[in-house]
């Protein structure tokens, strides 16, 4: 169903590729926007329990797409270094395929908790507590992920032989 990566040496592996997405603090939401056409929105988000996450106002261009096709990727750049005098960039970069859903109950808890904890694992305690509880404006959603694939600059493949 997903294509194959064409380079396959470049492969990440999962054990990296979730690396990636846990060191990351942004990405970009694609998704099949008004009238058809592409809909690309950076965000934040977490990589929990194999799931991505982030939250979104109740009602908007993103929600409205999300909720007329659920079929979304989503994409992180962890690394993009320009070299010049090789005409190129040195990257490594994620993607994921999946459908997006609004959730609720104990998942919308833990996914918040582990939203909270990435943004503002430094904060005291009770001052997250009461950020997850009092946010009552917001959707999470979360991306069931059915396929992700990391990729990086075939010169950091090299270094590491």
């Amino acid at each position: 169903m997903f294509r194959e990566i064409r380079r396959g040496k470049q492969l990440l592996s999962m054990e990296d590729t979730v690396a990636v997405m846990d060191r990351c603090t942004n990405g970009v939401l694609a998704c099949l926007g008004d009238e058809d056409y592409p809909y690309a929105v950076p965000l934040s988000y977490v990589y929990f329990n194999d799931k991505i996450y982030f939250h979104s106002a109740k009602a908007g261009h993103k929600i409205d797409a999300i909720t007329k096709n659920p079929k979304v990727s989503f994409s992180v750049i962890d690394e993009d270094t320009i070299v010049s005098e090789k005409y190129t960039t040195y990257f490594r970069s994620v993607i994921a395929f999946g459908k997006a859903r609004i959730v609720e109950g104990d998942e919308w808890l833990e996914a918040f908790k582990a939203l909270v904890e990435k943004y503002s694992g430094d904060r005291p305690e009770e001052a997250k507590h009461k950020e997850i509880t009092g946010c009552t404006q917001t959707y999470i959603i979360a991306i069931d992920v059915e396929h992700i694939t990391g990729k990086e600059a075939i010169e950091y493949v090299n270094a590491k032989r």
